[in-house]
């Protein structure tokens, strides 16, 4: 079920729907018109163990990781 961003061409709001079927017709979640334009987005694939090198809440380290591990910047 992926997620898609829209533009409601009715109040200007830009939204991230989640579509689950095929037929569904996604509506603004701000007034609840169906008059949306898809958006172009980009993808993301983060998932699994490549996550774990990306910032955190948590983090400080300029790469995401901890600072003392190999390959961080310095």
């Amino acid at each position: 079920m992926p997620l898609f961003d829209y533009l409601c061409l009715d109040c200007g709001k830009h939204s991230e729907i989640l579509i689950t079927a095929s037929g569904d017709q996604p509506q603004c979640q701000t007034c609840n018109s169906s008059n949306l334009k898809k958006m172009i987005s980009a993808p993301s694939s983060l998932s699994g163990a490549s996550m774990s090198k990306f910032p955190g809440p948590g983090d400080t380290a300029c790469c995401g990781t901890n600072p003392t591990d190999a390959g961080c910047a310095g």
